[in-house]
């Protein structure tokens, strides 16, 4: 059975600075105004890069006042305020294809591909019994409410409880029962969280949008229909070559690349109406969302992309905060 951890939906936000006057569960410590708030966003392998962007950000002395994460953002951002970075920097970087393969539980009974338990287990092995009070500043995990729709913010109680329900990616994780919810991938609904941040009134919002070069601008394309070609037909006779499908994607690749179209739709919309003072846009779109074992590349890409914008970055501090 999975920790217990308070929900928040988007409604609730006025009492997102402190206790309900009716005695709920407080909300997250009131958030540091001389840091960066961090809206860290989601993209399956691709998010390996937030620990490349923490790195910098260390390196440079930037200080971080409060995090908000989608999905793989929630995972890497909490274990980052949970002083467990260096952990996961190293389980990332040792995975490899077969390893990956190792640790997900096959489901086919469930409302999961994968039950997700054996990636539970390897998260509560370093942040067993940790909970959002323990964090030094404020944190706030998104997740998506399966039957409603609602936009979940997770910001105490259970600190594994509420990773898992972010990155709980429908049809591949087993959902996350919580308090009556039933709880999905937070990129459903928020997929770089900026929104959060800005309700808890922060000076300097900076995005890390993992999606920004995987689509190009360019939303729509007039195309003509020609002959039907189902995706795993083999090519026909006298059919040319550029019209057969070289790679097949299987189940789970089409449900992860949808789901990647939901994101970036959501993103450009929500990104446009409530924009963050500062995007880290590091360029991933080579990566596939499945291929956690390019741990390294991933890494060095959220680096780099950060050290070239450190100087911009102190700019803006000195002006915002």
């Amino acid at each position: 059975m999975l920790e217990w951890a308070s929900l928040r939906s988007k409604a609730d936000v006025r009492e997102a600075n402190g206790p309900s006057s009716s005695g709920g569960a407080p909300g997250p410590k009131p958030p540091m105004k001389t840091g960066i708030s961090l809206a860290l966003g989601g993209g399956c392998a691709r998010g390996w890069a937030h620990i490349g962007v923490l790195r910098a950000l260390d390196e440079a002395g930037i200080e971080v006042s409060m995090i908000a994460g989608t999905s793989v953002g929630a995972l890497v951002g909490g274990c980052y305020l949970a002083g467990k970075l260096d952990e996961l920097e190293e389980f990332a970087r040792s995975l490899t294809k077969r390893r990956i393969f190792g640790l997900l539980d096959l489901n086919l009974r469930g409302s999961g591909l994968f039950g997700g338990m054996k990636l539970d287990q390897r998260l509560r092995e370093h942040l067993d019994g940790a909970r959002f009070d323990d964090l030094p500043k404020p944190f706030v995990a998104v997740a998506s409410e399966i039957r409603t729709g609602h936009e979940i913010w997770l910001s105490s109680g259970s600190l594994v409880t509420a990773m898992r329900a972010s990155y709980a990616l429908p049809g591949v994780f087993e959902p996350v029962a919580c308090n009556g919810r039933v709880l999905v991938d937070g990129a459903l609904v928020n997929p770089v969280p900026v929104s959060v941040c800005r309700a808890y009134e922060q000076p300097l919002v900076v995005a890390v949008n993992l999606h920004y070069d995987l689509f190009g601008r360019a939303a729509v394309i007039k195309h003509s229909a020609g002959e039907l070609v189902v995706e795993n037909d083999a090519p026909r006779p006298g059919q040319p070559h550029h019209q057969s499908h070289q790679t097949r994607l299987g189940i789970t690749g089409v449900m992860v690349e949808a789901f990647n179209i939901i994101q970036d739709r959501i993103s450009r919309a929500r990104l446009a109406g409530d924009p963050p003072d500062m995007s880290l846009q590091p360029k991933l779109s080579h990566i596939g969302l499945t291929e956690f074992h390019r741990a390294d590349e991933a890494i060095s890409l959220g680096y780099q992309a950060t050290k070239s914008q450190i100087s911009e970055l102190i700019r803006l501090q000195s002006v915002l905060v």
